[in-house]
């Protein structure tokens, strides 16, 4: 499953992401993808690989409507991407 957080800073680092969920006791992201768009409000799209439906909806909870470096951001929960096993005839 993935967490897409809007309206993060664009300098923000997946070190200082990372940090942002320790702090809160929120589990460990697998990988991450910074969307910069057109760079007013950039996001990430966060993957977790073994935490559960529950952890990611407290993330998202947590998340949603926090103040951090200077901007409110905006959290949702995805469903994770997988590329097609097969193409459809």
């Amino acid at each position: 499953m993935m967490i897409w957080i809007g309206n993060i800073p664009p300098e923000a680092s997946d070190d200082e992401l990372k940090a942002l969920l320790e702090k809160y006791s929120l589990p460990a992201f697998a990988t991450s993808e910074q969307v910069p768009g057109d760079g007013s409000r950039p996001s990430a799209m966060l993957e977790f690989a073994d935490a559960s439906v529950e952890e990611l909806f407290r993330v998202v909870q947590r998340l949603n409507g926090l103040y951090w470096k200077g901007r409110t951001l905006t959290c949702q929960l995805l469903p994770a991407h997988r590329e097609p096993t097969s193409k459809p005839k």
